[in-house]
């Protein structure tokens, strides 16, 4: 056009920067600015989103700031870049002035917020949204909402969204379709989503990786596999993912030569080069299964440089099978080498404490504390009546405390009865035993067991979310108390799902 000596007007401008990348955009900017049309609404609007697209926040922010008008559309990207970056509190400052909202702007918040690890809020926001009656969600609404619901475990919140999705005039597709199996996959209830799956009209490759991930992340690694070949016998290739779900699912039952036979037809068959991510399940697979050696060669032959992930799994393993001399190694490397975070410290810390050598463990409580490392909280949640209810170990600000600390003392008196003994030597602190015992009783996985006792129907499913690791304590109680109580007990934790029932657990103790 312009070689062609047609002058370009604001509409130009304005049309042209909706796909521009940044370094273009800049010329753009100039060549705006020099022909007059650089405070057009319209043109200042499309230049806030060339720098927010761009990942130039301050650029974006002072071009926001110079802007004598600011539309609904110029505000929504200047949020948009906020939310983008992580930087929610600037994002939801801005979202609050605004004098009207549409259904845009809610998406970009409530995506903002789950995208960001704050599924609750991006619920409560969702719930804000829907007050409002002159606005309906929308695909992307749901897509976000969904997201939440299965990073939060609130199920009750995603079966409403799957009623909502069918009688509104959302239509249904493959992407909310996969939404769907993955919210249910990670809120406990895999039945739901198989039958999800079984109705879908197509299947594509991420249909089937996440049907592969949930029985992966439950435990059902036969299942995974069962479906994996399935997908192949009808002529949908896998890709990378599909192979860190069944690699992952192999890793959660100990499955050695299944994970190594997956691993080089990934390489030989498909001629999928494996990324950190397929080590890293093949590590972990290996280590837990006690083959620390070869998960230990296979690092140090990685071509892709191993992450900080990688290594702290294969310490996760050493602390397991009590190699304190691998560990020490893999944990003096790594705190050398200055990637090490909050989980590579209490690791090592966990592997002294195991062997009794509490001057180590101070030692190295010690360069935490001096390098400002904190380590993380153990937070369990549970779902109740649509509302999401978190719990730290010692809690005592929920309303309902009381009655909490009462079922607790009722839960002690259930186990002590069925002979159960507190597992005292995996409290990592040099206590005596009954401090230890203590200790243990108000981990956050016990008071929100101990709410789900008072505050949901009797034989009802409890389903717990946590973030970190269950403890083999709790695991132990969990055990015992499906059995006295009659309850299902699923518990998700970082790594996988836990489904206790009449005294045993799916994963068989190995986990």
């Amino acid at each position: 056009m312009l070689c062609s000596g047609v002058g370009p007007n604001a509409f130009t401008f304005s049309a042209v920067l909706k796909s521009s990348p940044i370094r273009p955009g800049k010329s753009l900017h100039c060549l705006a600015f020099k022909l007059g049309f650089g405070s057009d609404m319209y043109v200042e609007t499309g230049l806030v989103e060339v720098y927010a697209r761009g990942g130039d926040v301050p650029s974006a922010r002072r071009l926001f700031d110079e802007m004598p008008q600011r539309s609904l559309v110029s505000l929504t990207s200047m949020i948009t870049c906020y939310a983008k970056h992580g930087e929610m509190g600037k994002a939801r400052w801005l979202f609050d002035e605004m004098p009207e909202r549409d259904v845009v702007c809610w998406n970009v918040m409530i995506d903002g917020y789950a995208q960001n690890g704050f599924p609750n809020e991006a619920l409560v926001m969702f719930r804000s949204m829907m007050s409002d009656a002159k606005l309906r969600p929308n695909e992307v609404t749901v897509l976000a909402v969904l997201s939440a619901c299965g990073q939060m475990g609130a199920l009750e919140m995603g079966r409403w969204l799957h009623s909502f999705i069918e009688n509104s005039k959302i239509r249904d597709n493959l992407h909310l379709e996969t939404a769907l199996i993955d919210m249910y996959s990670k809120c406990g209830s895999l039945e739901d989503a198989r039958l999800v799956f079984e109705w879908m009209n197509k299947k594509d490759v991420v249909a089937w990786n996440s049907m592969i991930s949930g029985y992966a992340m439950h435990g059902f690694s036969r299942d995974a596999l069962a479906t994996f070949d399935e997908m192949r016998r009808l002529g949908i290739n896998p890709n990378d993912v599909t192979f860190i779900g069944v690699l992952n699912a192999c890793g959660h039952t100990g499955m050695v030569r299944e994970g190594r036979m997956l691993f080089n037809m990934m390489k030989d068959k498909y001629g999928i080069e494996p990324k950190v991510e397929h080590y890293g399940c093949l590590v972990n697979l290996l280590g837990r299964a006690g083959h620390l050696e070869e998960a230990y060669d296979l690092v140090k032959g990685m071509r892709p440089e191993p992450d900080i992930v990688i290594w702290s799994s294969l310490l996760g393993a050493c602390r397991l099978h009590d190699d304190l001399a691998l560990g020490e190694e893999i944990a003096e490397l790594l705190l050398e080498q200055n990637p090490a975070s909050s989980g590579t410290y209490a690791l090592l810390s966990n592997i002294y404490a195991n062997s009794g050598n509490w001057i180590e463990v101070a030692r190295i409580r010690g360069m935490m504390k001096s390098k400002g490392v904190v380590k993380e909280k153990g937070c369990s949640s549970i779902e109740v009546d649509n509302t999401v209810h978190e719990f730290l170990a010692r809690d005592t600000k929920h309303p309902r405390c009381q009655e909490i600390y009462l079922m607790l003392e009722e839960m002690n008196g259930w186990l002590k009865a069925e002979g159960y003994r507190a597992e005292t030597d995996k409290v990592l602190h040099d206590l005596g035993d009954a401090e230890k015992g203590r200790s243990l009783e108000v981990h956050s996985e016990r008071l929100a067991i101990a709410f789900g006792l008072i505050s949901s129907q009797p034989g009802t499913t409890i389903r717990i979310v946590k973030n970190l690791r269950v403890c083999s304590d709790c695991h132990a109680v969990s055990k015992v108390l499906s059995r006295v109580t009659g309850r299902k007990i699923i518990m998700r934790d970082r790594n996988r799902f836990h489904h206790f029932v009449d005294g045993s657990c799916s994963c068989g103790d190995f986990w």
